[in-house]
């Protein structure tokens, strides 16, 4: 006779492909905004006569909030309940969707956007479990690859879709219709996900590190800010001192965290990762490449509406080559890195700094009359670089940490990922937009563009440098192998690719 909890079990493996789908669209949904606001961001600061700052903001907001609480949204699936988290996460991102897109000013619009990180970090880790705890291992691959292209649609259609609405601008919402896309989409989540997505915790869930996260927020933000702020406020004496405090407070958090695990395991970031060589010099590395990416197109996309006068859309089919040559060479990667995963991440490190020189030489050469064509061409180039780091990635920077460490060390991992990205908005966009404080004809938007994206190049070329001290023990295909840590790592593949 079966039993109640047998039930419950076949009607989660029957309905599986339905829950898959919800939790891929809220996936999807993250990884639309983040890749579309950047090439509506001159618009959207141009309508709220925002400051360059408040540009920052928006990008570095969402990043930032998503990287301080990912690990801990994670945890608070384990311990609550993961549909239960998915379904607050996804609430509280389509609601913080309409106050960013309601936004009459520049600080309701950042408050959005750091809503919408926060709630991102509730809702997405939950995606791996669902893989994870109704699918069969042999159906991982299918699964995570149904996840990868929906999140690769997001990135080539993110820039995109942002163009084209506010090129159309539908009830004259112009760029707002980014956002409040996001409720239809949200609402048809929480419905389908209340009820075919089953309730699962963890037997075993670690607990909550309140004060680290506490630690680590205060001493980033205190990092950030005056990075942000810094130059449109004449870099006054206390933004000096709020850095030395962070660096200070940052000091403090790795002294917690030490206590924190020596005495119940649980510390947000084990300091025990960084005894292995991979993950003490992978993540660093981690950190540079993608503050060198997140920034790059930052201001690439105000050198081409602000500097150029290019419309929103033809910025937004410019940078469409971008993610199609990640595209491209993603499943190379994925396929034949295999005992050369150290290779591929230096190789495409060197293709990044390539294609960002092509890029530099196009907008020294072309002036005002730029010609789109070399540019695509570069850009095609630095797509080509990062479709072939990113799938080795998890698997090189973990390369000798063990397989019962690569869970949290591929949280971590993503953690990096998405602070890298705010850090490089925030201190490369402080290069940028405090140098074109002196002027604004193309003469200075060449030259200041072309200057800021040097250090770009700079930090793919030091990207390249570090990957050849990894371990690259492990390949792509051995992580994939791997049980719980495969599938985990699997994930994270597929959305550091895009």
């Amino acid at each position: 006779m079966p039993t109640a909890k047998n039930e419950h079990n076949e009607q989660a493996v029957r309905h599986r492909w339905v829950a898959l789908t919800v939790v891929t669209l809220a996936a999807f949904l993250d990884n639309l905004d983040a890749n579309a606001v950047t090439v509506v961001l001159p618009d959207i600061q141009k309508d709220l006569g925002a400051t360059f700052g408040t540009a920052q903001w928006t990008l570095a907001g969402y990043t930032l909030a998503y990287a301080l609480f990912l690990i801990t949204g994670g945890r608070l699936g384990d311990i609550y309940g993961r549909k239960r988290l998915f379904l607050t996460g996804v609430v509280g991102f389509t609601l913080a969707s309409v106050v960013a897109a309601t936004a009459t000013n520049a600080e309701m619009l950042v408050a959005g956007r750091f809503g919408q990180g926060f709630t991102a970090a509730l809702m997405v880790p939950q995606a791996v479990s669902v893989i994870i705890t109704m699918f069969r291992q042999d159906e991982w691959p299918g699964a995570f690859a149904v996840m990868g292209i929906a999140l690769s649609v997001g990135s080539v259609g993110g820039p995109l879709l942002g163009g084209l609405l506010a090129e159309a601008d539908i009830m004259g919402l112009g760029w707002r219709a980014l956002f409040f896309l996001n409720v239809p989409l949200g609402v048809l989540a929480v419905a389908i996900a209340a009820r075919y997505m089953p309730e699962t915790r963890s037997d075993t869930p670690l607990r909550l590190d309140i004060t680290g996260v506490l630690l680590l927020t205060v001493a980033s933000l205190g990092l950030m800010y005056p990075l942000v702020q810094g130059h449109e406020l004449g870099w006054p004496a206390w933004s000096m001192a709020v850095i030395a405090l962070s660096l200070v407070l940052l000091g403090v958090f790795v002294a917690q965290q030490c206590r924190r695990q020596e005495r119940d395991g649980s510390a947000l970031i084990p300091p025990s990762l960084f005894a292995y060589r991979s993950a003490k010099i992978g993540l660093p590395l981690v950190v540079l490449c993608y503050g060198g990416v997140a920034s790059f197109f930052l201001v690439l996309s105000y050198h081409e509406q602000v500097g150029l006068g290019w419309s929103v859309l033809k910025t937004a089919l410019v940078m469409a080559a971008w993610p199609i040559g990640i595209i491209a060479t993603f499943q190379i990667a994925w396929r034949f890195s295999g005992g050369h995963g150290r290779d591929f991440v230096r190789g495409g490190a060197l293709l990044l700094a390539l294609g960002g020189a092509g890029v530099v030489w196009t907008v020294n050469s072309g002036g005002a009359d730029l010609n789109w064509v070399p540019l695509v061409f570069s850009e095609l180039v630095m797509g080509f670089g990062l479709g072939l780091t990113a799938p080795v990635l998890t698997a090189v920077v973990l390369g000798d940490v063990p397989p019962e460490n690569a869970g949290v060390g591929s949280g971590v991992l993503n953690a990096a990922i998405q602070f890298g990205s705010a850090a490089g908005v925030a201190g490369v966009g402080a290069v940028y937009f405090s140098r074109l404080d002196s002027g604004s004809d193309i003469g200075d938007f060449s030259s200041v563009t072309s200057t800021t994206l040097g250090v770009n190049i700079a930090l793919f070329v030091l990207t390249a440098v570090l990957a050849t001290f990894l371990t690259g023990r492990k390949d792509a295909a051995e992580a994939a192998a791997e049980s719980d840590a495969g599938g985990t790592q699997s994930e994270h593949a597929a959305e550091l690719a895009v």
